[in-house]
């Protein structure tokens, strides 16, 4: 067994995450591509398995109970994340993952060939140049700027009745008293990520223009 195998099923069982072996050997081999794509593109600063397994894996998909519709952009994917470990686990789900760094994209093209993600599309693009031919039921983010920022360059791809979906650390104060006045806040959710030392937090906001 390999060292994700075994951190990955304690992870889910702490977490209480229920995955069958497909899936979960599909977010290994994830994985197993980012470590062995990390070391040309440096795509990710978090290398120890233990995490890889918590911070990418479990800190992306304790966000599913919380998901919005069946249509999903992740904006400023990056490795993948939280996109590529949601789209494995929810296979009905349409996911699009978008980054504007070509590297990145390259990584997140070749891993959703290898691990033949017919639900996943790729896009190189910045967010605010992006024009989908429908709009999003929910659009994602993780590491991609202020709340105020995402609003602005995303709002244009959501669909009316849409969620922007943040995931944060710390309760972000100071970001949503920046928020624009057609920005409501649906509501903020604090995330219990079992197994490691972390804050975490889902600002969940709706647009009304």
């Amino acid at each position: 067994m390999n060292p994700y195998q075994r951190l990955l099923t304690s992870a889910l069982q702490e977490n209480n995450l229920n995955l069958d072996e497909v899936k979960q050997q599909s977010l290994i081999n994830y994985l197993i591509g980012l470590e062995k794509w990390n070391k040309v593109f440096n795509l990710t600063t978090i290398t120890s398995p233990k995490e890889m397994v918590y911070l990418h894996l479990i800190d992306s998909l304790i966000i599913q109970p919380y998901l919005q519709g069946q249509y999903f952009l992740d904006v400023g994917s990056g490795a993948g994340l939280p996109g590529i470990p949601l789209a494995i686990a929810n296979p009905v789900q349409e996911w699009v993952v978008l980054d504007k760094n070509s590297k990145k994209t390259r990584f997140l093209t070749q891993i959703a060939a290898e691990l033949n993600l017919s639900n996943v599309s790729v896009i190189h693009s910045r967010c605010e140049n992006f024009s989908p031919n429908k709009r999003f039921d929910s659009i994602l983010s993780r590491a991609f700027g202020s709340l105020s920022l995402f609003v602005e360059t995303t709002r244009h791809l959501l669909n009316p009745n849409g969620y922007l979906m943040a995931m944060k650390g710390h309760y972000p104060q100071d970001e949503l008293n920046d928020l624009p006045s057609d920005a409501v806040v649906d509501k903020i959710i604090e995330l219990k990520l079992k197994g490691i030392d972390v804050t975490r937090h889902l600002v969940c906001i709706k647009v009304t223009n």
